[in-house]
Formats: structure tokens, sequence, C-alpha cells
């Protein structure tokens, strides 16, 4: 599919399930219940770059459709070349839409196609892509020779830092056994995954050498693959380093740079088979948290993950072995860190499986006064639980017991939202 631009984003969906539930005990049969769904569910869907004729083309199709459309004021007085625009109706009225779009982009005569506006079929294909995209619960994450089933009950992934100085537990497990011996216990106490790093990405931290890196992460690395059943993976952001750490066992690479950090990492991960967690950074950790600014928090993030994809598709990473994480504390502020937990479901419209990794972090310090961010287990239970229920499959945290519980009921609150009794 060619790259539009548009940027599409789901931004509302809103469940049903408790109006399925009631039809069906008023007794309305299913073929009835299903065609009175595609009016229920509503919907609104975000689209940037687009075109003035583009623009007035959909808002002609989807009116027509029952649906309603905003776009800039400028579009009919041909005051702006692009605009974005908002589509909001029903499930029906968006497949009504499709449909129309389709009829629009039916052969036409040769006088009119010189007034072809635009590629109808690409969009309407972004347009059900992003549709059907949010309603995707089920993912089966390939890493080398494994697959990782998720969805929607969330796999937990087990911080192992072997690390002088990451914000949390830098220090702790500095030594090779002491590390393994901590995996092998985040393991026993429920993780389903192990992401081992050796070098800190905290706001204000200073890089530190690919030899240095290899040092501290290797052994462990190979230490736990050789232990444990759980999947082992590296967080680096340097090709080398991902290469060498999967030659010793582990079969993900979660890169904090989504790409950006090391121009061979998206060929390392395609060469290697591994899995890749595309993790949304605002500049580098030094800096990053030195008045972080968007102009528009969800679509930007959207932008920069579903470029990220695109790069790794290129270099030949199956769609089956990305995760995408939005960042929470990488280049955020606390606004923006509430605000990607509040509205994290639109990042569902991009397909791909979301990690997200609270645990501990600075804005639950700030939120509840903790200083200690050992002592946040409480408020991190809060916001995995929140990342869950706008559709989170993997958390990343540093208490694997404790999330364990708290995930348990998060999973089947939200699980209970797309059923009925």
């Amino acid at each position: 599919m060619p790259d539009l631009g548009l940027n599409a984003r789901v931004i509302a969906a809103l469940p049903i399930s408790a109006l399925l539930d009631e039809m069906r005990r008023c007794g309305a049969t299913e073929s009835g219940i299903q065609r009175m769904l595609t009016k229920a569910e509503a919907i609104a869907v975000a689209m940037e770059n687009v075109g003035r004729r583009q623009a007035n083309l959909l808002k002609q199709e989807m009116l027509a459709a029952g649906g309603d459309v905003a776009v800039s004021h400028g579009v009919c007085s041909e005051e702006v070349a692009v605009t974005g625009v908002v589509l909001m109706g029903t499930r029906r009225q968006f497949e009504s839409l499709l449909a129309r779009l389709a009829v629009a982009d039916a052969p036409k005569p040769p006088w009119r196609r010189r007034e072809e506006p635009f590629d109808l079929p690409a969009l309407a294909g972004e347009l059900r892509a992003a549709l059907d995209a949010c309603s995707r619960r089920h993912f089966e994450i390939r890493m080398r020779d494994r697959l990782l089933a998720v969805g929607p009950k969330p796999a937990i992934v087990g911080i192992v830092n072997v690390t002088p100085d990451s914000f949390s537990d830098g220090g702790q497990f500095g030594t090779p056994e002491e590390a393994i011996a901590h995996g092998r216990q985040l393991a026993l106490e429920g993780a389903d995954v192990l992401d081992v790093g050796g070098e800190s990405t905290r706001p204000g931290s200073d890089p530190v050498s690919t030899e240095e890196e290899l040092r501290r992460a290797i052994p462990v690395v190979e230490g736990l693959a050789g232990s444990v059943q759980v999947p082992i993976s590296i967080d680096t952001r340097h090709a080398r380093v991902a290469r060498e750490a999967v030659a010793a066992g582990a079969c993900i690479i979660n890169d904090v740079t989504g790409l950006r950090g090391d121009p061979d990492m998206a060929r390392t991960a395609a060469e290697t088979g591994a899995g890749i967690v595309l993790m949304h950074m605002l500049g580098e950790p030094r800096s990053m948290q030195d008045s972080p600014r968007y102009d528009n928090l969800m679509a930007d993030i959207c932008r920069f993950l579903r470029s990220a994809i695109r790069a790794a598709r290129q270099a030949g990473v199956p769609d089956d072995a990305i995760i995408i994480d939005p960042g929470i504390g990488f280049g955020k502020t606390l606004g923006h860190n509430l605000a990607i937990l509040a509205r994290l479901g639109e990042l569902r419209t991009l397909g791909r499986p979301i990690m997200v990794g609270p645990s501990r972090k600075r804005f639950i310090g700030l939120l509840t006064g903790i200083e200690t961010p050992a002592e946040r287990i409480c408020g991190t239970a809060a916001a995995c639980a929140m990342a869950v229920a706008g559709g989170a499959v993997l958390l990343r945290v540093h208490d694997v017991r404790q999330m364990r519980q708290a995930l348990a009921v998060a999973a089947a609150v939200a699980g209970a939202a797309e059923s009925v009794s």
C-alpha cells in the first residue's frame, strides 16, 4: 500500500458489549442484533495531510453515507491546500463510505479522468486497515524459532538491569551472577519475557561504549538463556550488541530509539530473525526531558511508529515480529504520560502489539509524592491497569509478582468489556 501520509488514527471506538447483552436479553434475533450493532458502534477517524479536493470528496461521500465530517473552514473557499479530516459515524456508515469510495473509483469517461483528485483505492485501503486493526485483540509474536501469544491477556516483561546507574535499581544487580539470579527469580514469579539491559537510558544518562555494554549484558543473556524457559530480550540501541546478544540466546531486540539510533539495527533484526520492539523517544536520553513539546502528541507518536514499522518492513522484518511502544517517560512531561495512557487505544490503529513500560517512573512519583522509585509499586499497578484497558498486551515492569496480580484483574475487566454474561 502506498504511503499517502494520512497517518489515519481511530480515535474513538465505543464498547458496545453492554448494549449487545441487553438486546439478547430482550429476545432479539442474532441477525437483527448484528444489523443494529452496525448502527450503534460510534467511531471517529482522524487523518492528516488531506488535499482540498480529497477533503471535499470525503466530506461529500461521508455525509451521503449518513455520517459527519470535520475539516478546515478554508476548504470550501479554497484558502487551504491541505487539511486535517475527522470522519465520524457508525460502523455501518463507515462501511457505506468505503463502498461509495469504491464506486467513486469506477472507470470514468475520458473527460472525467483528468479530474480525479487522488488515489481512492489507496485512501480507502488505509481507512479499512485502520478500522480493522483497531478491532484486533490477539497476536502471535515471532521471535526467531519461537512464538509468543499475547492478548487480550497481557504478557509481563521482567526488567533485568545490569547497569550501575539505572534510575530505579542501578547497581543492585551489578555482577552477572546477581543479574542472572534476579532474572531467574522474575521467571519464577511469572515473567513471560526477561529484558536484559547493559546501558541506562534514564533521563540525563550518558552513553556507554559498545564494549562496556557487551561486557555487562552478554554474560547475563547467556546465563539466562541456558537456565530459564522464557524468551530473552536485549534492551539496546546498538546493532552490534543486539547481534551478539541474539547469538548468545536472546530472541527479541528492544530498541528505545525506534531504529533511529543505529542505521544497521533494522537489518540486524531481519537477518537474525529476532522480534523487535520499536519505541518512541523524543530526542536522546541525555536531553529528552528538556522541555519536550509536541504539535499533536498522539498523532506525532503514531506517525513516528508508523515510519519505524515501515523501515523495519523494508529491511525484511516480518509484521508478526514487530512490537510498538509509545515510550512512557522518554521525552514526555507528566501531562504527556497521562495523555498516552488515557488515549493508548489510538495506537491500536497501527495493527501491532503494544508494549508499555510505566514501571516505577518519575511521573508516578510526581502524582503520589513518593520519591523512592522502588516504593512506587501501587502507582505502577494503576498505570499498568490503565494501559491494559487501552489495549497494551505487554507490560515491562520491575515487580513481576505484584504486577501479575494487578494485571490478572485488569485483563479480566478489559475482557468483560469485550464480552457479555
